[in-house]
């Protein structure tokens, strides 16, 4: 039976969790809301990204940066994980695309941007399919103060609460 100590080294190739890692997984897998605040290159991908390797739904990341989606997702379709990323660098085409496979449970990670989540086709595919988590990577950009903040940020809540179940 699949372990975050057995997806870490299957998947990400890794003998054990950092500090703190461990303990935020924990609390995602026992369906607890966690903030967790790490510094650069202290390991905040794995702490969503293995509990999303084993709850039963998809993954929803939330990021500000179209850069940021594509390197994390290169990166986990190369470990052979099932991961998207659906913003405004792909064309109409590839975005239906995206979401009619996301329909279809290709994937299990999907990389928005804070105002997808506002988006009507967005929320129906969120009301559609079951969603097990939802994250935002670099939480600088929520703070109201900082110079990256985007209002959509202060709706995440909102999506969250209108999922039609929290697994």
């Amino acid at each position: 039976m699949e372990n975050p100590h057995s997806i870490l080294k299957k998947v990400f190739g890794y003998d054990s969790f950092r500090p703190g890692q461990e303990e935020i997984v924990s609390r995602l897998l026992a369906g607890q809301d966690v903030l967790a605040v790490m510094p650069t290159g202290a390991g905040k991908s794995i702490c969503y990204q293995v509990p999303a390797l084993l709850l039963p739904g998809i993954t929803i990341v939330v990021s500000p940066l179209v850069s940021l989606m594509k390197d994390q997702v290169g990166a986990l379709v190369q470990a052979g994980v099932a991961a998207a990323f659906l913003n405004n660098s792909l064309t109409d085409n590839q975005k239906a695309l995206m979401l009619h496979r996301a329909r279809e449970g290709w994937y299990k990670i999907i990389y928005v941007a804070p105002e997808r989540l506002e988006m009507p086709g967005f929320q129906r595919f969120a009301q559609e399919r079951q969603i097990s988590m939802v994250t935002v990577d670099e939480a600088h950009c929520i703070s109201q103060w900082g110079q990256d903040f985007r209002p959509s940020y202060l709706r995440i809540k909102a999506f969250v609460d209108s999922l039609p179940a929290r697994s």
